[in-house]
């Protein structure tokens, strides 16, 4: 394969992690970015093992000049960005009559703004080149409203807009744009949100993971590979006819 350059957000843990070592195993230098060092460490540990190129940065998605300077690192160093993966996320929930204005700065600050300011830095010179995929991770909360979580509904709605719009303006370009809705992932932060229903229900931790499991269509967790399968086809000349698109799963 040639080689090829993918930049990947939130790529320490669960999904982008998955994502990254997918993307590796197929041939890619990949810049693995997200906010805490260590974890990011490992993840470049793992993908030199496999004798690919790996490049940690830490960055936080939602600081338009850290996102800009990542992007700019990774070009000097790995070289023109082929594939953008915005997985970057954080949730949280809270009965709208009571929710802050903190909580629903964050949830679109990182979630949607940082999916912009990544494809803002980026895509640009992916026009240029004409060529390139994007590839954003949204959730079916893109799509569907859930009780308890507007703020983050509101990011993930927005992503999958923002995915369609661009979309649009890349059909011409050589550039497509799609994205991923997974339904909930068996990851670090599902086992997070289990802990926040059990505290604020009192139900037990198993009963909490069980009712997630039974929101997925499947009544299952999805696992990370999963979600990097949809997002290696999609970065594959199999894929080249699709944009504008959003894939489920689960």
């Amino acid at each position: 394969m040639t080689h090829k350059v993918a930049f990947i957000t939130g790529a320490g843990r669960g999904a982008g992690r998955a994502i990254a070592l997918r993307f590796a195993r197929d041939g890619y230098a990949v810049a693995v970015v997200g906010r805490s060092e260590a974890p990011l460490r490992v993840v470049g540990d793992e993908i030199a093992a496999l004798d690919r190129q790996a490049l940690p940065i830490v960055c936080d998605v939602a600081k338009r000049d850290q996102v800009h300077a990542a992007a700019a690192l990774a070009h000097e160093q790995l070289g023109p960005i082929d594939v953008l993966i915005n997985n970057a996320g954080v949730s949280d929930s809270a009965p709208f009559a009571v929710m802050d204005d903190e909580l629903w700065d964050r949830m679109l600050s990182v979630n949607l703004t940082g999916t912009y300011h990544c494809m803002r830095a980026i895509v640009p010179g992916m026009f240029e080149r004409r060529r390139g995929r994007v590839i954003n991770i949204a959730s079916i909360a893109a799509k569907v409203g859930f009780a308890y979580t507007a703020a983050y509904v509101a990011a993930k709605h927005g992503v999958l807009g923002l995915t369609r719009a661009v979309a649009a303006e890349a059909a011409h370009k050589g550039v497509t744009v799609n994205a991923i809705c997974p339904g909930w992932l068996d990851t670090g932060m599902t086992d997070r949100s289990v802990a926040r229903i059990a505290s604020k229900t009192g139900t037990t931790p198993g009963d909490a993971r069980q009712a997630l499991e039974r929101m997925n269509p499947q009544f299952r967790l999805i696992q990370p590979e999963e979600v990097a399968s949809i997002a290696a086809f999609l970065a594959s000349s199999d894929a080249d006819g699709i944009n504008g698109q959003d894939f489920d799963i689960g």
